[in-house]
């Protein structure tokens, strides 16, 4: 029996140009060991710049691609009996699930919902606790505040949308184009805006004055500043991500006269800082959220492993509304 992988063995600018479908044996179980046949893999920006060999932690070559995902249990070794055949389970974070099937230790799965949609579990690890955390862990909101985004239309965006909906919270949302606009209100964004000009004014306008301490960034360069002039005297302003390729950029008049505090938020190291206890409250809450369809991400196209380097050349293409899954075929 044979299993299909995505492999690469070298990084490099053009990451659909390094990564291929590699046929290869499933190996034998060993003790504490369970087949699992993976069913949803989202492929993320943090796994394009791994393939590029830019993102701040690089596996060694060769290497599979992919951080997160969900499966199904195919086999145990005789000595699991926790895991039955047929429980949906979370993936370990970077167990290169870009693949029709994994070998992994039974100790290591998260059992999961098995009724619920297996295409919206598959996105539980990364985007929604990194949406969740920017939410809390810098700002302690009050009912009724506004926090402001740009890349609102992104995973993450939207996660923070819905997620600052059931929490109370109001939203500003900021977009790079203007057909990004609609889709960011159907998701419950309060108010969308398309960056550029005199924006800090516009948000004014917007939100009737609203002081907002919270800023969230994935966009770097001088988009950053236009984000901290957005925010009241003592505001703090948390960066996830350099989408513009550039440096972030705060003006005197932000950092010294308005007193705004960057700060950068990397969940890989939350997670090395986090308790057991702390990543398991976080991930139940999560889980139930999209167990009963009150948190979820668009999905704009799935394709199989075959096709991953179709599938990785999506994922970095523009104008895409929601995440490109990898969901392998039987």
């Amino acid at each position: 029996m044979t299993m299909i992988r995505a492999q690469y063995e070298q990084r490099g600018p053009v990451p659909q140009d390094v990564i291929a479908p590699v046929e290869m044996p499933i190996p034998d179980l060993q003790p504490g060991q369970v087949l699992v046949e993976v069913l949803a893999a989202p492929i993320n920006p943090s796994d394009v710049l791994t393939l590029t060999g830019e993102y701040g932690m690089l596996p060694p070559l060769p290497a599979i691609g992919g951080a997160e995902g969900v499966g199904r249990v195919a086999k145990v070794a005789d000595d699991v009996t926790k895991l039955p055949v047929g429980q949906t389970v979370l993936l370990p974070v970077s167990s290169g699930t870009w693949s029709t099937h994994i070998v992994l230790p039974a100790a290591k799965l998260i059992p999961l919902p098995n009724d619920a949609d297996p295409q919206q579990l598959a996105m539980l690890t990364v985007n929604p606790p990194t949406a969740s955390l920017m939410l809390t862990e810098f700002v302690k909101l009050e009912p009724g505040e506004w926090i402001i985004q740009n890349v609102a239309n992104s995973g993450v965006g939207s996660y923070l949308i819905q997620l600052a909906n059931i929490r109370g919270w109001k939203t500003v949302n900021i977009v790079r184009r203007q057909s990004a606009v609609e889709g960011v209100k159907a998701q419950g964004g309060d108010v969308v805006l398309v960056d550029g000009p005199g924006l800090a004014k516009r948000v004014k306008e917007a939100t009737g004055g609203a002081n907002i301490r919270l800023g969230i960034d994935a966009v770097g360069g001088s988009a950053t500043d236009r984000l901290a002039s957005c925010l009241v005297n003592g505001g703090t302003l948390v960066n996830y991500g350099m989408m513009s390729g550039e440096p972030c950029q705060v003006s005197p008049k932000n950092f010294v006269f308005n007193d705004i505090t960057l700060r950068g938020f990397w969940l890989a190291k939350w997670f090395k800082l986090a308790t057991r206890e702390q990543q398991m409250a976080l991930y139940g809450e999560l889980t139930t959220l999209i167990a009963k369809g009150k948190l979820h991400a668009k999905v704009a196209r799935t394709f199989d492993v075959k096709d991953i380097q179709a599938a990785v050349a999506a994922a970095v293409a523009g104008e895409r509304d929601g995440k490109i899954l990898v969901v392998p075929k039987r």
